[in-house]
């Protein structure tokens, strides 16, 4: 196929993300903001590596399904993602659940949530849907599962991560024939199926799927007055096609977006403080697994106007400096000393304090001498002076969301209660 047509492909889908997750798992970080509004990487969201694996893709016609909490989220795209231009038949809708079907329907699943905007899905006269899930990091070229998807004539083809058989109990899992095609899908099972030409691997579902519009739409208004059905692509419309249709795996490492520098396939969820906690920090490794540097798939998002970093203070016990650490745009670190951490915009660190693997959103203040270890930091929060957090877990137990690998979640709300007991 010619890369021309290749093309003709992105333009003639349209990418539908469904960012409405709550994401309960993330504790505190999701207690104002969506999970694919939280803040990843130094400057970007979780959901900016969706919307820009699509735009990178070649797909210029997007939609974003919020729900939970969504207002950081909309301002986001409002103000990062508003350089798509209608005239060039270029579009990015955010589509709230605003009841638009009925005064007391909220979207009730994943497809729900595509069924109810379908008048505008429509008004796009795109042929394919790229249904992508706004809560993963990763680099895909979506372009290439469309392709698969048109040749091999297939009902949806499905983005499948190829994981050990005992970590997929975790995952919605598929059973494949030696053709690709899916001939069993099972939600978390005890006992994972292997793959064909490896049984101690299994296929986990990423929540990715490509439809032909014509035939999803004509899905979707039958699973809406079906009683029975939950609504969502997982649990009733993939099954139901594996069953009476053509389903077809897309291994993600055919797809993946790799530089020179990145030796795997990549892609992580970071839904538990651990993880998102682990996956912010591998970055400031000397070869980090995810390449944020990468000009040729670049990850589009709002970019604030502050000035550069800037360390201040050279005395022997007061000098500003960090190693092994990723410092945006807007901090200052003054006579800290800061390691194997990643600072978010705007950060300011104040005289003898010290961070050893911290992460820390923007605009946080670490007033002097506060000494931090294994903490994620939200945004806007003041690290009191002394605060010592890190090293005597029962402590950090009392006042802070301390995950059981240790690490120290830190809001200002904790600090305040904190501060009144004191």
């Amino acid at each position: 196929m010619s890369e021309q047509s290749n093309r003709r492909l992105a333009s003639r889908s349209m990418a539908f993300v469904l960012a409405g997750g709550r994401g309960s798992r993330l504790m505190e970080l999701t207690e104002k903001r969506a999970k694919p509004s939280v803040y990843f990487g130094g400057k970007s969201r979780i959901i900016d590596f969706a919307l820009s694996n699509a735009l990178n893709s070649g797909i210029r016609k997007m939609a974003v399904a919020t729900q939970y909490k969504a207002h950081s989220l909309i301002r986001h795209m409002q103000r990062g993602w508003n350089f798509f231009r209608a005239e060039r038949n270029e579009y990015l809708d955010i589509l709230p659940a605003s009841q638009r079907v009925a005064e007391n329907k909220w979207y009730l699943g994943t497809a729900d949530a595509v069924t109810q905007n379908i008048d505008i899905i429509d008004s796009y006269d795109v042929d394919h849907l790229v249904v992508l899930a706004g809560d993963h990091i990763y680099k895909m070229d979506y372009e290439l599962m469309l392709q698969q998807h048109v040749n091999e004539g297939a009902d949806v083809t499905v983005g499948c991560l190829t994981v050990p058989r005992e970590e997929a109990s975790a995952f919605g899992v598929m059973a494949i024939d030696e053709s690709g095609r899916i001939i069993s899908f099972l939600e978390k099972p005890a006992d994972p199926p292997g793959t064909p030409d490896d049984p101690n691997v299994t296929l986990a579902s990423m929540g990715i799927y490509v439809f032909d519009w014509a035939f999803l739409r004509e899905l979707l208004l039958a699973d809406a007055d079906d009683p029975n059905s939950s609504h969502d692509f997982g649990s009733d419309l993939i099954p139901g096609i594996v069953k009476s249709g053509k389903a077809i795996a897309h291994r993600f490492s055919e797809s993946c977006v790799k530089s020179d520098k990145e030796k795997e396939a990549y892609w992580r969820d970071v839904g538990t403080v651990d993880a998102f906690w682990k996956a912010n920090l591998d970055l400031t490794d000397f070869d980090p697994e995810l390449d944020i540097y990468d000009r040729d798939w670049p990850i589009w998002t709002y970019s604030e106007i502050v000035p550069p970093a800037k360390f201040i203070h050279d005395d022997k016990d007061r000098r500003g400096s960090a190693v092994s650490s990723l410092i945006s745009g807007g901090c200052i670190v003054s006579g800290s000393t800061v390691a194997n951490s990643l600072l978010f915009t705007g950060v300011h660190t104040r005289s003898y304090a010290s961070l050893q693997h911290v992460v820390a959103l923007p605009y946080v203040q670490i007033n002097r001498k506060a000494d931090l270890t294994n903490v994620v930091i939200d945004r806007g929060v003041v690290i009191p002076e002394g605060l010592v957090v890190g090293s005597d877990p029962l402590e950090d137990d009392k006042w802070f969301r301390r995950t059981d690998n240790g690490v120290c979640l830190i809001t200002q709300a904790m600090l305040d209660r904190r501060e009144a007991s004191l």
